[in-house]
């Protein structure tokens, strides 16, 4: 899940602003937030859906409770690890990104989408939608859910979401970046 992760956000935009893709060091900032914020995710019980081929995963999703609103600034715990890893800068820049989703977000319940990456090898194959709508399925079956909340500041991925039906309710400037709250 974690090679997944890092080989799907390495590249993104908002990744590559929100820790300095341009200083030394980037790659080792990227991996460390993709695994703090699997261990926090884990740590906190929620959901994480894989796709497998062949038992090979291939994809994977952190699937945001309604129950559980994750506030990054009180999780000292993961601060701590982030500050130690990806540094107090990337830290703070990340922790204040978040801040300025949920202001985007509707109130009331909903799940939240983190995380999402299907394996290079197996993009533009139809499994990144098959993971959407697994995704789906666990809203739709959660009597306490009113949907899903997701961002994006890739245009590419922004297009895939919106055939899918979902639609931006909010964007967030990142310097050069307009991140879209769907």
């Amino acid at each position: 899940a974690k090679a997944i992760l890092y080989r799907a956000y390495k590249n993104e935009p908002t990744f590559k602003y929100l820790f300095e893709y341009n200083r030394s060091g980037y790659d080792q900032r990227v991996r460390a937030t993709i695994r703090e914020l699997i261990n926090l995710h884990f740590s906190t019980g929620q959901d994480v859906i894989g796709l497998a081929l062949d038992d090979h995963l291939i994809a994977v999703a952190l699937v945001g409770s309604p129950n559980i609103r994750l506030n990054l600034a009180s999780q000292i715990n993961w601060r701590l690890r982030m500050m130690l890893t990806a540094g107090m800068d990337c830290t703070w820049r990340y922790i204040d990104y978040h801040k300025q989703i949920h202001k985007c977000l509707p109130a009331g319940r909903h799940h939240e989408l983190p995380l999402l990456g299907v394996d290079s090898k197996y993009r533009n194959m139809g499994y990144g939608k098959q993971l959407m709508f697994a995704i789906e399925t666990i809203c739709v079956e959660n009597p306490r859910s009113t949907g899903i909340a997701l961002d994006t500041g890739n245009t590419r991925y922004l297009e895939f979401y919106k055939r899918l039906g979902y639609e931006t309710i909010g964007t967030v400037k990142l310097g050069d970046v307009t991140e879209n709250v769907l």
